[in-house]
């Protein structure tokens, strides 16, 4: 039988890269982009770069490589499987936070004085994005560590040119565990101040938009994945990841990519000693390496068994 939904739910998948551009969480909301380009222009300056500006950043060789069309590619087929098979998991977030907040409850009772509605919001946006970060940060080490898990991982570090899309170039595996450390940050984080807020505020309150995450995507979180070298000062980035730092790991050197695995906070590298600044670093080149299969085709990025 015809099924209209599922061909609803195929389209919506196909068009889920596009509609990050309206969606201020998402990190190619036009806004992001819009400041990304500021950013970029100051450092296009800076660097004295021969030619136009607009030629600099949207170069041929950049957008149009056969590394940026696999990156368009497996951008497409992720929203599709996400929005078939990933998207309803969010509702586990929730249950995992219901248990929590209910065991809790079970273990220790009713806390005492009730937090206002407030302060809660407050301290939950601090928390949510520095456990998150952290969660983030140990996964990604894990990738680099684990042999099973870098040959899905590498899918990600086969890209020989770095644009916003490049973002989105993960192996359908890694975005499934991606989505599940989402979903359990979500949800433990969410059930704790479920409990200390004694059930007053709504689960779905804590899903707006975070304003410190927004405040990282904003500050140039696009030219992460791009040949834009935006550097912080060398104290800065001993606390936050720099967007050059974060090109610093998608180095063809061995050595790099095992360095700077944070999201946005420097500190779980200088707790596990993987931070590198980008004074320790001049020139960089992306990938891994002439020779490695990931460079030749969309199935090589797909298919990782036999890569580990």
């Amino acid at each position: 039988m015809f099924d209209a939904s599922l061909i609803v739910r195929i389209f919506d998948g196909l068009t889920q890269p596009f509609a990050y551009i309206f969606t201020p969480d998402k990190r190619l909301y036009f806004v992001h982009l819009i400041f990304a380009l500021v950013l970029a222009y100051w450092v296009y300056k800076r660097s004295k770069q021969q030619g136009s500006f607009w030629r600099y950043i949207f170069a041929p060789k950049v957008w149009l490589s056969a590394s940026a069309k696999i990156d368009y590619s497996v951008a497409l087929i992720n929203g599709v499987l996400k929005s078939l098979l990933i998207g309803p998991w969010i509702f586990f977030g929730f249950a995992i936070a219901f248990e929590v907040s209910n065991g809790l409850l079970d273990v220790f009772g009713r806390p005492s004085g009730e937090p206002s509605t407030k302060l809660a919001i407050a301290a939950y946006t601090v928390v949510i994005v520095v456990v998150g970060d952290f969660a983030t940060y140990v996964l990604h080490l894990a990738m680099h560590k684990v042999p099973i898990l870098w040959s899905f991982h590498r899918t990600h570090h086969a890209a020989t040119s770095l644009n916003p899309v490049t973002q989105y170039r993960i192996h359908p595996v890694e975005m499934l565990l991606n989505t599940l450390r989402s979903i359990v940050v979500f949800g433990l984080v969410t059930g704790c101040f479920d409990y200390w807020t004694q059930q007053r505020i709504e689960p779905m309150t804590f899903l707006g938009v975070n304003v410190l995450h927004f405040a990282f995507l904003f500050w140039g979180s696009n030219l992460r994945h791009s040949h834009v070298k935006l550097r912080f000062w060398p104290r800065l980035e001993r606390l936050l990841i720099s967007p050059y730092q974060h090109q610093i790991h998608h180095s063809d050197q061995r050595h790099h990519q095992t360095h700077n695995l944070g999201s946005i906070f420097a500190l779980w590298d200088r707790l596990f000693g993987t931070l590198m600044t980008s004074n320790e670093v001049d020139k960089i080149q992306f990938g891994l390496g002439e020779d490695h299969p990931t460079r030749k085709s969309l199935r090589h990025n797909l298919w990782p068994f036999g890569r580990a």
